[in-house]
């Protein structure tokens, strides 16, 4: 596949399962993670209509191969990245950086002060990333209590 052919576009409720495919991909490569969208992240089922922001990565032929998406906290001036993910075969050629921008460039035009996110501790790669662009470790940790046995690192950075 040429990621030429590739672009960002807004989610539809159409693309869920790609989407779904798509996370469920990345978590089977951090075990023991696993996705249970019906049981914790129903959303994931209609993500244009369940997020203030949802974006997709797709090809010509409208396969998903990455997601990203937003919660805004206009009493703190906040936006909450969330749902980013960059399917494996993809990683490294600067596509993560893009999905991020959109968010960060989303969050500048509403006027908001700070992208916040949380992430899977196992996701280190994804932590590079996060540093490379800015975001830091803000020192909050919490436990989902999900299937996956998740712990949460949090990181933000100030637009």
């Amino acid at each position: 596949m040429s990621t030429s052919k590739l672009r960002l576009r807004q989610a539809r409720d159409e693309d869920s399962a790609g989407i779904i495919a798509l996370i469920a991909s990345c978590y089977a490569e951090y075990p023991p993670n696993v996705l249970d969208v019906d049981g914790e992240e129903p959303e994931l089922r209609q993500p244009a209509s369940k997020f203030a922001a949802f974006w997709v990565l797709v090809d010509e032929a409208e396969r998903v191969f990455g997601s990203i998406a937003l919660a805004p906290y206009p009493q703190r001036k906040v936006v909450e990245l969330k749902k980013c993910y960059v399917a494996k075969t993809l990683r490294g050629q600067g596509w993560g950086r893009r999905l991020i921008e959109q968010v960060e460039a989303w969050a500048r035009e509403q006027a908001y002060a700070e992208v916040e996110l949380w992430t899977d501790t196992r996701f280190t790669l994804a932590h590079q990333v996060y540093a490379k662009m800015g975001y830091r470790r803000s020192g909050r940790q919490r436990e989902l209590h999900d299937l996956s046995q998740t712990t949460e690192d949090h990181y933000h950075k100030r637009l």
